[in-house]
């Protein structure tokens, strides 16, 4: 079971999640995201991924987490993202073990997270506000950044920081959310590749596969 609702922090998830008995493992893809994730009195980071990450909990496992967007992730954590990218890190090496100590302990995981945030809060970086919301609509990167006022390379390192990657990596890891989403809707790939602006189905096929581990088919499948 998973639910997940907006958070009363801006560009931020809040989700939950049991694991039944049964599941099977799951492929969680990169969202240019990270997320504090509480699981069974164990609290610790996800890094933005480049790639899927296969998640394994045993059944009964429960999983309370933030899921922080747009960039609004590192200034909570006191880190930029490139040093947590494809990486599980425990909440207690980014903070004192005495205030991450509370929230393993918490009866209610997702509140006490969300109000530790909320003290580390920063009012979020217009510049990568707005490169995330250009990345998912899918504009150029040179008009991304012509639209921030930065020179690309500047733009370069305001992502790296943000994010944990460049805005082109960003972009193309939005673009593949977006296809994927289209495809569980019952879109046809030839149909997805031409929406969500890829050169062709081949094309399609190839950047699903690099960053998902399997063909689109199998990914919808499973």
């Amino acid at each position: 079971m998973y639910s997940e609702r907006a958070s009363s922090l801006p560009h931020v998830v809040a989700w939950w999640s049991v694991t039944p008995p049964g599941a099977r493992e799951k492929r969680i893809l990169p969202d240019g995201c990270l997320d504090i994730i509480w699981q069974d009195g164990r609290v610790f980071v996800a890094g933005p991924d480049t790639t899927a990450q296969i998640g394994r909990p045993a059944p009964g496992s429960r999983l309370f987490a933030l899921r922080f967007g747009a960039g609004t992730g590192p200034p909570v954590l006191g880190v930029p993202a490139s040093e947590l990218v494809d990486r599980q890190v425990p909440l207690d090496d980014l903070w004192p073990a005495a205030a991450v100590r509370p929230l393993a302990e918490a009866d209610d995981p997702l509140a006490a997270i969300t109000e530790s945030a909320r003290r580390r809060w920063s009012e979020p970086d217009p510049v990568t506000v707005a490169l995330a919301s250009a990345a998912t609509a899918g504009r150029p990167v040179d008009e991304i950044a012509s639209r921030c006022g930065l020179s690309n390379r500047q733009l370069l390192r305001r992502s790296n920081t943000a994010f944990g990657y460049g805005p082109k990596t960003l972009a193309r890891i939005l673009r593949m959310q977006r296809a994927v989403g289209l495809a569980r809707g019952g879109v046809s790939f030839a149909s997805v590749s031409a929406s969500a602006g890829y050169a062709d189905q081949a094309h399609l096929a190839r950047e699903v596969r690099a960053m998902a581990g399997v063909p689109l088919g199998a990914l919808i499948s499973s």
